[in-house]
């Protein structure tokens, strides 16, 4: 064969295939010789700026383009600032050019990052191909699904078991408003009058109706008391409050407590009620053990030394301290 050796053994394939690359690299020579042809005649032609060559050789070779023939000196130098000028500022565009692509390749490259991230998403081809003004619609839409916290939430489904700090912050201030309430109400209920109707006992009764109100407590009662009798009786005027004893339903109620707390708490005595402080019996047509008698008694306020001197005789023999924890048992009792 053309172009082998003698000792060449090998298939027709094979030698067509050799001929072939060989064409090419002829080819190849060929068109590398012609470029060099071209840049030799390029370099001598005068005037043409080469690639590489630094801002004095551009500078000069302009300069002497614009200055053909005879220049005074000042025409001399304005071109040489002008083209000057005209230099420096086609390379600040380069350079402002260069950077902005910069940029650009950066975006991009931070872009295919972050698609390459979300590559799990069946629509990430859909948004490596979107443009900037979806990507920023995009971001504020997931912006305004993110105030709150309430990104995915089911407005139908029932979350009240579930703990919530607005439902809760709401539910403490209605609670606070709720007590603030309460605590006017009652109080306007510790102002309001009561009427007492009450006995004094020194053997034998002596009634009276005196008005408090209903916050008072036993001891300022039994000062009103002291003060209503003193004209009458003589061991009123000479004794002190803490002398005296207010006796309701058979219980002797200290001087601590008050007359709310037994409204409030329904108290209730051997023979009646603590919170009714008037006189009424309990009329019935027909008997009834289950329910509660509402006979209320006058209550008695008795001398202290009185008491001492009479508790084995009736009816002192029958009192006892009010205790609230304590149930009594009930009975009926006549007269004062």
């Amino acid at each position: 064969m053309a172009g082998m050796g003698d000792g060449y053994v090998g298939t027709a394939q094979d030698a067509v295939r050799i001929r072939r690359l060989e064409k090419q690299r002829e080819a190849e020579r060929r068109k590398i010789q012609e470029l060099k042809n071209k840049t030799a005649s390029a370099k001598g032609q005068p005037g043409l700026l080469q690639f590489g060559s630094s801002t004095s050789e551009i500078l000069e070779t302009a300069f002497k383009k614009e200055t053909v023939g005879l220049v005074t000196r000042e025409q001399y130098v304005e071109k040489r600032v002008n083209i000057r000028n005209k230099i420096e500022e086609e390379e600040k565009e380069k350079l402002q050019k260069l950077q902005q692509e910069e940029e650009e390749l950066q975006l991009q490259k931070r872009k295919k990052r972050r698609i390459k991230g979300d590559s799990r998403l069946s629509f990430a081809d859909d948004i490596e191909n979107g443009s900037d003004d979806e990507d920023l619609g995009n971001k504020t839409q997931e912006q305004k699904k993110f105030v709150n916290g309430k990104l995915g939430k089911d407005p139908t489904v029932e979350t009240s078991f579930l703990p919530d700090r607005e439902r809760e912050a709401e539910e403490q201030a209605e609670r606070e408003r709720l007590g603030r309430q309460w605590i006017r109400e009652q109080e306007m209920i510790r102002n309001e009058p009561l009427e007492i109707t009450y006995s004094y006992w020194d053997g034998t009764g002596h009634r009276r109706v005196i008005q408090v109100r209903k916050g008072d407590r036993i001891g300022e009662f039994l000062r009103a008391v002291q003060q209503q009798l003193a004209p009458e009786f003589r061991e009123i005027r000479t004794t002190s409050v803490e002398n005296l004893l207010y006796v309701k339903e058979d219980l002797i109620i200290p001087h601590q407590h008050s007359f709310y707390e037994l409204i409030i708490n329904k108290a209730r005595g051997k023979s009646g009620p603590l919170f009714h402080f008037d006189v009424h019996e309990d009329v019935r047509t027909i008997a009834d053990a289950t329910i509660e008698k509402d006979e209320s008694h006058a209550g008695k306020v008795v001398e202290r030394h009185w008491y001492e001197k009479n508790k084995h005789i009736f009816p002192a023999s029958r009192w006892e301290i009010y205790d609230p924890t304590k149930k009594w048992e009930r009975y009926t009792i006549h007269g004062d």
